[in-house]
This record gives C-alpha cells, sequence and structure tokens, in this order.
C-alpha cells in the first residue's frame, strides 16, 4: 500500500522520474528489439524491410484494441487505489484481463482471415505481399499473450511500478539478439527460416513475457484468482471499463488506419520509399522513447490522483512533463540532425533509401513538440476517465486530413515526397493544440464540481 499511497503526496519531479525513467528504458529495449529485426532482415533484402512495414502497420492495427482496454484498467484501477478501495481494483483486474483474453481470441481469427485482403488494400504485391504474409500469419500466434502481457502491466502501472516491465523487455531484447540469427540462418538441426524466422523469435518471446508479467501481476495481490474464475464476467466492470476503452481503442485504431493511409500513399514513390519510410519510423521512435516514459508516468499519476480529487497535483504533473518534454524534444532534434543518417545506414546501404529516410526523420524531429503536447493531453484525458474526444481527434489527424492533403501531393499536383512530410507537420501541430485547449477545460469543468 505504500507504493500506492506515493502517489497521491510524494514530490512529483521524484515520481516522473521514478516511473519515466523505468518505463523508457523499457520502451528503449523494446524499440531496439524491432531495429534488431529491422537490421536482420535488412540483410535479407531491403524488399523484405519494405514487407515489414506493411506488417507493422497492421500489427499495430491489431493491437489498437488492448491499448484502448490497457489505458482503461489503468485508470480505473488506479482511481479504486486513489480512494483506497482494493477489492474494487481486483474487480476491474480480473474483468479486465477476462476481456482482453476473449478479445484477443476474435482479432486472431479475424487476422487470419482477412490479412491477405487488408495487405492487398494497402498497395502490397508480388514478393512483398508474399513476405509480408508469411511474416505476420506466424506473428498473430502471438497476439494472446502480447494481450494479456499487456493487460497485466497495466495494472501494474496504476501502482506506480514501471520497472517489472522494463526488467522483462530488457531479457526480450536480449534473447532476440541471439534467437533472430538463429532463426533466420539456421544452426546445427535449426533449418533456416529466412524472415519467417524474425516472427518465430517474437512469438517465443511473447509468451517467456506474458508468463513473468502475469507472476508479477499476481505477487500484487490484486489478481485474485478465485475472482477470476467465480465472478467473471462483472456486467458493471465490463461496462466501466468498456465506456473508457472504446474511445482510447478507436483513437488507437483509427491511428492505425491512419498509418496504412500514410503508407498508401508513400506507396506511390516505390519500394524503396517505402523501406525509407520504415527505417526512419524506427530511428524517429528511439528518439521518441523518453517522451513515451513521461506519458506512462502522467498516466499512473493523474489515475491515482483523480480518484483522490487532488487536482492541485494533477496540474503540478501536466505542466511538469511538458517541460521535461519539450527539453527532451529539443535534445531530440539535435540527435537527429548529427547523427540521424549514419543510424539509417546501419539498416540499409541504398544512397536513395538513406536519402529519403534522413529527409523524413528531419521533418519528424521538428513535431516532436506537437507529439509531446498531444501524448501528455491524451494520458491526462484517460487519466481523468474523459477520452471521448480522442476518436474525433484521431479522425482529423489520422483520417479526413491525410486524404486530402496526401491526395493534393501525391494524386493532384504529383509534388516530391517531402511535401508529405511537410503535411505531416501541419496536421500534427494543428491536432496538438486544439487537444490541449480541450484538455485545460475538462479539468476546468471537473474541479467545478
Amino acid at each position: 500500500m505504500k507504493k500506492e499511497n506515493e502517489l497521491l503526496t510524494k514530490d512529483i519531479r521524484q515520481l516522473i522520474i521514478q516511473i519515466a525513467i523505468p518505463s523508457s528504458i523499457g520502451m528503449f529495449f523494446n524499440t531496439m528489439y524491432n531495429v534488431v529485426d529491422t537490421f536482420y532482415v535488412g540483410q535479407i533484402s531491403t524488399t523484405a524491410i519494405s514487407a515489414l512495414s506493411y506488417s507493422f502497420m497492421v500489427f499495430f492495427l491489431l493491437l489498437s484494441v488492448s491499448f484502448g482496454l490497457s489505458s482503461a484498467i489503468t485508470a480505473y484501477v488506479g482511481g479504486a487505489l486513489g480512494k483506497h478501495k482494493r477489492a474494487m481494483a481486483q474487480i476491474y483486474v480480473s474483468n479486465g484481463i477476462g476481456l482482453l483474453f476473449f478479445i484477443s481470441l476474435f482479432f486472431s481469427i479475424m487476422s487470419f482471415l482477412l490479412l491477405e485482403s487488408i495487405f492487398t488494400l494497402m498497395g502490397a504485391s508480388d514478393e512483398v505481399l508474399q513476405i509480408a504474409l508469411d511474416y505476420t500469419y506466424i506473428i498473430i500466434i502471438g497476439i494472446l499473450p502480447m494481450l494479456l502481457g499487456l493487460g497485466a502491466n497495466a495494472v501494474l502501472i496504476a501502482r506506480g511500478d514501471t520497472k517489472s516491465y522494463r526488467n522483462i523487455l530488457i531479457i526480450g531484447f536480449v534473447l532476440n539478439l541471439i534467437l533472430d540469427p538463429l532463426f533466420i540462418y539456421g544452426y546445427g538441426f535449426i533449418p533456416a527460416f529466412g524472415v519467417q524466422g524474425v516472427a518465430i523469435a517474437t512469438v517465443l518471446i511473447q509468451f517467456i513475457t506474458c508468463v513473468y508479467i502475469i507472476s508479477k501481476l499476481y505477487q500484487t495481490g490484486l489478481f485474485d484468482i478465485k475472482l477470476f474464475f467465480k465472478k467473471l464476467p462483472n456486467l458493471r466492470a465490463y461496462k466501466h471499463l468498456s465506456i473508457q476503452a472504446i474511445p482510447s481503442s478507436l483513437n488507437m485504431f483509427l491511428m492505425s488506419f491512419g498509418s496504412i493511409i500514410t503508407i498508401y500513399f508513400v506507396t506511390f514513390y516505390g519500394v524503396k520509399s517505402v523501406a525509407a519510410f520504415g527505417i526512419g519510423y524506427r530511428v524517429e521512435q528511439i528518439i521518441l522513447l523518453p517522451m513515451l516514459g513521461l506519458n506512462t508516468a502522467v498516466m499512473s499519476i493523474v489515475s491515482n490522483n483523480f480518484g483522490a480529487k487532488n487536482f492541485a497535483r494533477i496540474h503540478e504533473v501536466i505542466n511538469k512533463a511538458l517541460k521535461y518534454g519539450y527539453i527532451m524534444s529539443a535534445i531530440g532534434v539535435v540527435l537527429i540532425v548529427l547523427f540521424g543518417k549514419y543510424v539509417i545506414m546501419i539498416f540499409d546501404n541504398d544512397s536513395e533509401v538513406i536519402d529519403t529516410a534522413y529527409i523524413y526523420i528531419i521533418f519528424e524531429s521538428l513535431i516532436f513538440f506537437a507529439f509531446i503536447t498531444l501524448f501528455i493531453s491524451v494520458s491526462t484525458l484517460q487519466g481523468i476517465k474523459k477520452p471521448f474526444m480522442l476518436p474525433f481527434i484521431a479522425v482529423y489527424r489520422q483520417i479526413l486530413m491525410p486524404l486530402i492533403l496526401f491526395t493534393l501531393v501525391v494524386k493532384v499536383y504529383d509534388l516530391p515526397i517531402e511535401y508529405l512530410w511537410v503535411s505531416m507537420l501541419i496536421i500534427i501541430y494543428s491536432a496538438a493544440i486544439y487537444l490541449k485547449i480541450y484538455t485545460n477545460k475538462q479539468l476546468a469543468l471537473l474541479e467545478v464540481k
């Protein structure tokens, strides 16, 4: 209980450091995990990297529901702990994990049935399509353990524990370094699986991660096995979690769909541009990691203090997180400009791919300041259980404006690919400014009540 009380009383700066740093380290190793995959796939061919880019966008689409439900679990468990209602927290934990189990089964089955059609709609064809299918059909097997692990981790985040997930992500990264080349090239009695070997390694590591995180959850005492089997489902808990999760999931789903729209328009510039986009996206994620750690800290602290009705601390965590985020953004711009091209060259030696990816990450680095504003606003709205505006922002940012501006760039005026990146900058900054204003108004309304 001591750790739960810390979220209500401890110095905000110390809490942000305590929660954000382990989270950022974990995300760093998770991203490096993906970088290792990209590196080894890049050794196979540029076509293989292009195929992996398609797969990543669809996989993110499949995870959208789990991210929304995980946010709902964190918000409700954190709120219950902030009110010192442990039994209520246990109900949300058990029902949240159960709901994730059924959802993961449903989406796994649907993915197997619709995957080829989705890739085709995205513009994949011929060898790229086949490689993407071979890889993703295996990855789908790991959706169940991945979603259960994310759900269990959502509870740990509600308690301010980001170290457990960090630890298993580091272990996963080390295992991936070993298993990727082992399954790609084969050794002894293990045959060479090529790109499929990367997927096999990922699935094995997801099962290991799931077992570890659920064991850590069980140690908290919040996951009651008897409650899980005897009182599942609790319709009231399902209703609360669903109301909170649907806007957040829809937000993530639309973001995923927006990525598909983006890669569709990038496809018009050729396979090398798709490969460059995939590589640039991963490099960009490395720089964004500390900011995502802030995102986790804000969600954890805000949800607990919202339960305790401590609005002064909510404002304090928002302001400090934004301050730290803007400083990180400025550092990120400098790092991208100075070292971005050298990082890209690790994954591909094609000059056209390198130049396209570098220009992309230069533009993206300028958007970091808008990203941090969006991240903190989204986490705040989720923490105070007011995520209902998020899908509308996502429609604007991921669907409506990209379809308008990207169509003008690609099909109407036939402009260079750089104009796609300029369009992204305009879209994201306008969305960030509006959402920040909206978040401030929601907090003001809650304080009046």
